[in-house]
Formats: structure tokens, C-alpha cells, sequence
């Protein structure tokens, strides 16, 4: 979009090449994904645009902004001599925590600042996108290399806020009794439904005791909190080869899981009651049949779909409910390996442009039935059993980059594996997302798991 432009207008325009993970031109990965942001916008009014449906979220205005503030505090600043803040009042205004930095607005009222208008934002994006390109001349098209590390920072922060643009827009419409769509429906899945429902239709992966080795290292991108790599023992265990469906938590529905506190964490059995889940956040029954949300708008519920938009005290619930339990991050990443190592499949992403799960693809069974093929990454994130906390010998980043993980380590748990709003240069086996366990809006889901004898 250019400066002052209806996000409607540009709404026209056709998708923009996004950033891939092997294009090592920093420059061209920027454009790329700033443009992706702006794309991502465009179907929205100025109204949409500056609206907070709950203090988790954030209007899409202000991650328009609080990512262009992130490469003027941390890059330009820093980087560009003789550089000039565009506004002195955005350095409050679109801190999102950074305490180092200085004050803050608070999150929950990020939907009362009305001004700046979304013109203005866009004038900013596009003042911060032209001095970091007078960055890169200055530097005949290169970085130092501490400034360089910053940056790629930078773009995959943006990318983290384009998956929070989609949730946090779906949050918002789901909230307005229109129930509007924020894209047209796409074409209907073409693949064919599942033989069965649950654990007749879930295929296992087995995986022996022993001492494995966890972690990012080496070459490629990765957060601070994803390393170090170190060794850890883990007992035999199998693990589902894909997410839990809508048919498979239909099933417990049925068998009124909501209404059973046996099956809860008493925390998670607290929020049940508090907040009256239910069923998972966006799905409605009306004359017995259950539909959902979803960024095209209301649509029948399919369900040989993932299921997603559940808590991790859900999500614990319902595993109870199946005799098995959530896995342990560890598990999760030493299986997802040697899964995509064997030629698995993944999910879809944002680049699919479904912004939604899709049906698992399928791989013929025993005896003529139909089972869902080994799936990874992609389509839903996945709650884990394992709390986010730090790996052996984790040290935080020097400065107020340190605070960009490393104090959320508390009272969090962890999720891996990526969702349909996730950019697929941004995922890899070892990222470890993170949120509060009783967090729905977000597109996660269930994959689940049992101890081998």
C-alpha cells in the first residue's frame, strides 16, 4: 500500500512473492516481507484496522506499526548516522515490552489510539523502509555483522505479526454479529474424507528409549530460545502421525468432556467454568449441526479437519479422555525429524493462502482402510505437555533484544510445529512457540501421544 491509501484499493493487487529462507540478499528478504505485511492488510478498512477485540490482541494498525517501529529503535538507530525518529510519540506508542528501551502504552488499550490515523502509520512504514534502504547503500548493499544478526531478528518478528494479523483479525470478526468474511471462501478441499474416526484411523510412529539430542545449531536462522542443542534421555514412546481431527473431538463432546471435571486440570477445569467453554473457540451449534469461524466467515464444520482453537487445558482434557496425553516437546521434535527425514508431508501455511487447516492427506491402510499420512508442520500448532523454560546453559541476549524471550519463561507452555498462518521460511523442528495455557484464538491444535512398555 502506498502512504495513505485504502487498504481496500490495494486489496486488488495480486499476492506478493514471499521471503524465502534460502535467499540470503537481506534486502530483497525486507522488501519481500514488509510487502507480505502490507498485503496481508489490504483487505481491511481503517476501521478494521484500528479496532482491539480483546487485551491479547492487537489492532492491525498497530503491528503495522510496532514492526516498523522495531527495525527504526534497533537498526536505524543504532546503524544510520545521523538518524531522525519519525515521530518522537510512536517510540511510546509502539513499544510493545521492551522495558529497557523506555515506557510503554499498555497493551489492553492498544484499540483507544485513534490517531495516529492508519495514513500516518503507512507514511511511517514507508519512511523506515526508505532509510533502511539508504542503510544498505551506505554499506554498498551490506550490514555489519552485529547489525546483520539484528536484522534478521527484525524480519522474522515481522513474520511472527503477520501470523498475529491473521488470528488477531479472525478474533475481531468473530466478534461482530455480521460474522464478515475477511477473504472469499477458496475452493472446497479436494481431498477425499477419512475411513474412519479416532484411534481406528490414527496410524503411530514408535521411537525407542535413549539419550537424543534436542536444539538448534548450525547453519540458518533461530531464536535465542531455541538453543542451546544439548542431550536429553527420553523413555520409548509412540506419537500420532497426524493432528487430532473435528471428528476425533466431536467424540468427546459427545460424551460430554466439557462437563466432566475428572478428565481437567484444575486449573483448566477453573477456566471451563469461568469463561463457559463449551466447545473449541469459533465453533456454533444451531439445529444440530456445528459450524465454525473462520476467515472466509461461518462454514459448516469439516471433519476430517484438524481441529484447532483449543486450549492447552483442552487439549489436555481430551487426550485423558483418550487414554493417551500430550507429548513432551522433546518427543515432539526427535519425531518430527525422523518423520520429515522419511519423506512426510506437511500442512499447509501462509502462502497457501487458506489461512485455515486443511484436510490431511492420506495414504492407504491395512486391510483396504484409509489413513491420514504421517503430517508435520504446518496446518496447526501443536500444544506440548513440556512448560517453556530455558535449555541447559541458555543465556539471554546482551541488551533489550535479551527481553524478546527469554522473561515469558514462566507460567507458559509450549507449542511447536508451525499453522496454516505461519510463513514457511519462518518454521523449522525446533522453534518453540509459547502462550499461556488457557490461550484459544490462536490456530493450535492436538497431536497426541502414549507410552511404549
Amino acid at each position: 500500500m502506498t502512504p495513505g491509501q485504502d487498504p481496500r484499493t490495494a486489496a486488488a493487487r495480486t499476492e506478493p512473492a514471499h521471503a524465502s529462507r534460502q535467499d540470503g540478499d537481506l534486502l530483497s528478504r525486507f522488501d519481500a516481507i514488509r510487502l507480505t505485511t502490507e498485503w496481508l492488510a489490504s483487505p481491511l478498512s481503517p476501521e478494521d484496522s484500528g479496532l482491539q477485540s480483546m487485551p491479547d490482541a492487537s489492532p492491525v494498525k498497530w503491528h503495522l506499526a510496532h514492526t516498523s517501529w522495531f527495525f527504526e529503535t534497533f537498526v536505524l538507530e543504532p546503524g544510520l548516522a545521523g538518524y531522525t525518529r519519525f515521530d518522537e510519540s510512536f517510540h511510546v506508542l509502539f513499544n510493545s515490552y521492551y522495558n529497557l528501551i523506555g515506557d510503554q502504552h499498555p497493551r489492553p488499550e492498544r484499540g483507544l489510539i485513534s490517531r495516529p490515523a492508519l495514513s500516518d502509520v503507512l507514511a511511517y512504514r514507508a519512511h523506515v523502509d526508505e532509510r533502511v534502504r539508504s542503510l544498505f547503500a551506505a554499506g554498498r548493499g551490506a550490514l555489519p555483522g552485529s547489525l546483520a544478526g539484528t536484522f534478521e531478528i527484525g524480519l522474522n518478528h515481522e513474520q511472527q505479526h503477520q501470523e498475529l494479523i491473521l488470528t488477531d483479525v479472525k478474533h475481531l470478526f468473530s466478534c461482530n454479529p455480521l460474522l464478515p468474511a475477511y477473504r472469499p471462501a477458496p475452493p472446497p478441499s479436494p481431498r477425499a474424507p477419512l475411513a474412519g474416526r479416532g484411534d481406528d484411523n490414527r496410524a503411530w510412529q514408535a521411537h525407542e528409549e535413549g539419550i537424543r539430542w534436542i536444539g538448534h545449531e548450525g547453519e540458518g536462522f533461530s531464536f535465542d530460545n531455541e538453543g542451546p542443542r544439548h542431550r536429553t534421555f527420553v523413555h520409548a514412546f509412540e506419537i500420532a502421525a497426524r493432528p487430532v481431527t473435528n471428528a476425533d473431538y466431536l467424540q468427546f463432546l459427545e460424551d460430554r468432556g466439557y462437563d466432566r471435571p475428572e478428565l481437567w486440570l484444575s486449573d483448566g477445569w477453573t477456566a471451563r467454568q469461568s469463561a463457559a467453554w463449551r466447545a473449541p473457540y469459533a465453533w456454533t451449534k444451531r439445529d444440530g449441526a456445528w459450524s465454525q469461524f473462520t476467515l472466509t466467515g461461518p462454514r459448516p464444520l469439516d471433519p476430517n479437519e484438524p481441529v484447532c482453537h483449543v486450549s492447552y487445558y483442552e487439549a489436555d482434557a481430551f487426550a485423558r479422555w483418550a487414554g493417551l496425553r500430550l507429548p513432551t516437546e522433546a518427543e515432539w521434535e526427535i519425531a518430527a525429524e525422523a518423520a520429515l527425514a522419511g519423506g512426510a508431508t506437511e500442512g499447509n501455511f501462509l502462502e497457501s493462502g487458506l489461512w485455515h487447516p486443511a484436510r490431511a492427506a492420506q495414504s492407504p491402510g491395512a486391510e483396504g482402510s484409509s489413513h491420514a499420512g504421517p503430517q508435520w508442520l504446518g496446518g496447526v500448532w501443536e500444544w506440548t505437555q513440556s512448560p517453556y523454560v530455558p535449555y541447559p546453559g541458555y543465556r539471554t541476549l546482551p541488551g533489550a533484544l535479551g527481553e524478546y524471550n527469554g522473561k515469558f519463561m514462566c507460567n507458559q507452555m509450549v507449542l511447536r510445529g508451525g499453522s496454516c498462518a505461519t510463513p514457511r521460511s519462518h518454521i523449522r523442528t525446533t522453534y518453540r512457540n509459547f502462550f499461556p495455557p488457557s490461550a484459544r484464538w490462536q490456530f493450535s491444535g492436538i497431536r497426541l501421544a502414549r507410552d511404549r512398555a
